[in-house]
């Protein structure tokens, strides 16, 4: 079945089949991870160019080891590294990038909307990798395939996203993800950090942390993101880690087997106490495990992979052509 998308702007492009798809080839993905030759041959030939103009360890690294695991060519850029540093546009930069023929750009950019703007001038795929505090795609997609794996479905479930939603680009692509596949989340954080008419995205705002918690099967913690803040928003994180924070006094109000997320980086005893960060419920790492498999799953579609098989070896052929 051919992928209805040229390039992964946003959940909001995407359907509920769409979303599951992604899901699924995930989780096949997830299996080449565990091999002892974590490499399969489905896009070689295939070059990725990773362009990111924000400091990033998980979602930089992840979508290099996704694509050197699908035998990509996989070329690293940075902001302080690239000609931006000496004044030329982040148009030109692409353009540049274009003619040298890749086949897939990953962009992260502080700017919202920059991964559309450059996707309506270039001719290769063009992937979010997060713009400003509008939306992380991926980011939504690995959280919606760890809270499958742990909890056996989505449909149904109660998600509280708790702490800096305004800024939160996470916040927001989870919202839409989550909301299309059925479970019913909940935004809780101070009133200076909910933005008005979250509502619409499908999120119900709760004032207070514990009535958040209240029955959650997943509670997803977000930090405050200081750099996309102006004039700070709360008096001190001494005061907010005391009234927003999650640790073994509260975590206990969730649900039995709730699990706990975090998208990272952790600032640990601000919004999450090291005591639930590194506790039997946290599936913090099984989120950045699943962030290669899901990135390996955006780079297949986008960029006409051969079809793989789970045994140990490719089960396809250029002949096979674009899946």
């Amino acid at each position: 079945m051919t992928f209805p998308h040229r390039h992964l702007l946003g959940i909001e492009q995407l359907s509920a089949p769409d979303l599951t798809r992604l899901l699924d080839l995930a989780d096949t993905f997830l299996e080449i991870s565990e091999r002892p030759i974590k490499k399969v041959p489905t896009l070689r030939g295939r070059t990725v160019i990773n362009l990111f103009m924000e400091n990033s360890t998980r979602t930089r690294t992840s979508f290099e080891i996704a694509a050197k695991r699908l035998s990509a060519d996989a070329v690293n850029i940075s902001g302080s590294g690239s000609s931006t540093s000496k004044g030329e546009t982040l148009l030109d930069t692409a353009r540049n990038l274009e003619a040298m023929r890749p086949d897939i750009v990953v962009l992260r950019h502080s700017a919202s909307g920059s991964p559309h703007f450059i996707a309506q001038r270039v001719g290769c795929a063009v992937v979010n990798a997060g713009d400003g505090a509008h939306e992380h795609p991926t980011q939504a997609l690995l959280d919606c395939a760890t809270i499958r794996k742990h909890k056996g479905r989505i449909d149904g479930l109660e998600v509280a996203i708790c702490g800096d939603i305004t800024h939160s680009r996470v916040a927001r692509s989870n919202i839409l993800a989550l909301s299309r596949l059925g479970a019913r989340v909940r935004v809780c954080g101070p009133g200076t950090m909910l933005p008005v008419g979250i509502e619409a995205m499908g999120a119900t705002v709760v004032r207070r942390l514990d009535d958040a918690l209240d029955g959650a099967d997943v509670v997803m913690m977000l930090r405050i993101q200081k750099e996309r803040q102006g004039a700070p928003l709360i008096p001190n994180t001494r005061e907010y880690a005391r009234t927003f924070g999650l640790g073994p006094r509260n975590v206990g109000l969730a649900k039995p087997d709730a699990i706990i997320m975090h998208p990272g980086p952790i600032n640990r005893g601000v919004e999450l106490d090291p005591a639930v960060a590194d506790g039997s419920r946290s599936v913090i790492l099984d989120q950045v495990t699943y962030g290669v498999a899901v990135r390996m799953a955006v780079l297949y579609l986008l960029g006409g992979g051969i079809e793989v098989s789970t045994s140990g070896g490719s089960a396809g052929s250029d002949a096979e052509k674009r899946s």
